[in-house]
């Protein structure tokens, strides 16, 4: 990683499209995105293509607003408000299975590394596992309140898993993070951001916030955890975005990082592969994406987006990053190659 410079960090291109762009999963290896939209639809979009497009994969699928996609394998597994996951080929784009997944609204869906079993988590509280094979539920974790502290509904919006496929975290609208086991299901630790929930008394009598995005480090040490500092008027998203990054083994937060040059929510976060910076992603009416620094916290670049992002990958060599949200889709690239890995001496 050291010969890749987080400075270099600029939008390389964007494509307009129609709609919300709530989420994406790439293809490995190749620059075809599946990208999930306000239509309902999920489509198939190739930045490399003559004439890049949002292509829809088929016109009965989901029935309200696409927010979750994962690819494990040849498999598309997507979720949406309509509280169903549905199986996708992505050879032929058919549709494999649907299967009634949650009670309430789903948030995210994300693959394990192995490829062998999709999470979906939702606004009844609840992250499932299910098997990617026959779509068969493997196990429920509950361990989020259904009402925030005010006696209003809760909702469970970010989900990620470690590059070791050991330990699930879920983040919930208070500010709660819960660290599982993923081989059995046990609670394994709890943290707490509760700076990123605004509850308003007076004027709304309602909340806003809430954590909207977790990333582990690639060595599993490191949890960083997105959202949106305490905000004045609760009926915006205007508080500076928020990042707490916690050795979450030992219980320690690292960092509490706030950043009010491009208010709004933190919606994405990846750790580099070799753990010194972070990037987060985001925004309000506008966007952006922000590199920060794991030896100090401290703000490397940011980048103004074309438009709130909700969802973004980098390529294998981490060079090019695709980054989809509010009409747009956008390209970033990174100048520079990743160091070569080198197997360690017996």
């Amino acid at each position: 990683m050291a010969n890749i410079d987080p400075n270099t960090l600029k939008q390389k291109k964007d494509y307009g499209t129609k709609g919300v762009n709530f989420c994406l999963a790439r293809r490995p290896e190749s620059s075809t995105l599946f990208v999930g939209n306000s239509d309902f639809k999920v489509h198939q979009f190739d930045s490399n293509a003559d004439n890049p497009e949002l292509t829809p994969l088929a016109e009965d699928g989901h029935n309200s607003y696409v927010t979750g996609a994962a690819l494990a394998g040849d498999v598309l597994v997507t979720g949406g408000f309509d509280k169903q996951l549905i199986w996708w080929n992505t050879a032929d784009h058919s549709i494999v299975r649907k299967v009634p997944a949650h009670e309430l609204w789903i948030r995210n869906v994300i693959a394990a590394p192995s490829g062998e079993y999709v999470i979906s988590v939702a606004d009844d509280m609840q992250a499932h596992l299910w098997s990617v094979a026959d779509g068969q539920k493997i196990r429920t974790l509950s361990g989020h309140d259904p009402q925030t502290p005010h006696n209003y509904p809760s909702m469970l919006y970010a989900v990620a898993i470690s590059a070791d496929g050991q330990f699930i975290a879920t983040g919930d609208r208070v500010g709660k993070i819960v660290i599982w086991n993923a081989e059995n299901g046990e609670q394994v630790s709890q943290l707490e951001a509760p700076v990123m929930y605004t509850w308003d008394p007076r004027a709304r009598r309602h909340s806003i916030g809430g954590i909207r995005s977790l990333a582990f480090s690639d060595d599993g040490g490191m949890l960083a955890v997105g959202g949106i500092g305490k905000i004045g008027n609760i009926d915006h998203l205007g508080g500076p975005h928020r990042i707490e990054v916690f050795d979450w083994q030992a219980g320690e937060r690292k960092f509490e990082i706030e950043n009010d040059k491009f208010k709004g929510l933190v919606e994405q976060l990846q750790f580099s592969p070799d753990g010194k910076w972070l990037v987060a992603a985001g925004g309000d009416h506008g966007g952006f994406v922000s590199i920060y620094n794991m030896e100090d916290g401290k703000e490397i670049i940011t980048e103004k987006a074309p438009m709130h992002v909700h969802g973004m990958s980098f390529s294998e060599d981490f060079r090019t990053l695709y980054t989809v949200g509010h009409g747009k889709i956008a390209l970033w690239e990174l100048q520079g190659e990743l160091e070569p890995l080198v197997a360690p001496k017996v």
